[in-house]
């Protein structure tokens, strides 16, 4: 017999529960970018061990290879963001948020993703000008002579989703943080609500 205490299954924080049907789709989407991302990095990671042992074994490597590194690099890792945000990935320090009430944590969550989601509409703009800049002058890498401004516009969709992601979910976590304090208000004594408005 087993006498370890039955595990209770925590209730989720507010806003961080089923997404409904247009935060489905979001999600599915960034899932599928993230993957793309992954896959790119497992090629990236293939390509380089292959240069790596060239090099060594038979005095040869991938022609390009950090410039090939550098650019796909970059799509990979925007392609990361939106999912990471979308399933409450990112680093918080919730140090001084521990003891607050769920609808305040879910007020701060939501200003934190209201920010998310104008870092990433600003990194959209600022990448697309980019891009348009370096397919004006005509920049290509020096070995492959690979365009550059192409790289850099492939950043553009992850940056789009993660402004994407940021609205959505700071629009969802201020929705779940006026029904959790509802919620509670409806939840507390008659007498303390009595005593409150009197």
């Amino acid at each position: 017999m087993d006498d370890a205490k039955p595990r209770i299954a925590e209730k989720p924080a507010p806003g961080r529960g089923g997404f409904g049907r247009g935060g489905a789709r979001l999600l599915s989407l960034c899932r599928a970018l993230a993957i793309a991302g992954g896959l790119v990095f497992v090629g990236l990671v293939g390509m380089e061990l292959v240069s790596i042992v060239g090099r060594k074994l038979f005095s040869w490597t991938v022609p390009g290879d950090v410039e090939i590194l550098q650019m796909c690099a970059a799509f990979a890792s925007a392609a990361f963001f939106a999912y990471c945000h979308m399933v409450s990935g990112d680093v918080k320090v919730d140090f001084f948020t521990h003891h607050l009430a769920p609808a305040k944590v879910a007020l701060l969550d939501a200003a934190g993703s209201l920010l998310v989601g104008a870092f990433g509409a600003v990194l959209t703009w600022r990448t697309a000008a980019g891009a348009v800049s370096l397919q004006e002058v005509g920049e290509t890498s020096a070995i492959l002579g690979f365009p550059v401004w192409i790289a850099q516009a492939l950043m553009i969709p992850g940056f789009a989703l993660l402004a994407v992601a940021g609205f959505f979910m700071a629009g969802r976590l201020v929705r779940a943080a006026v029904l959790e304090r509802d919620r509670q208000a409806q939840d507390r004594p008659s007498s303390e609500r009595q005593d409150e408005s009197a």
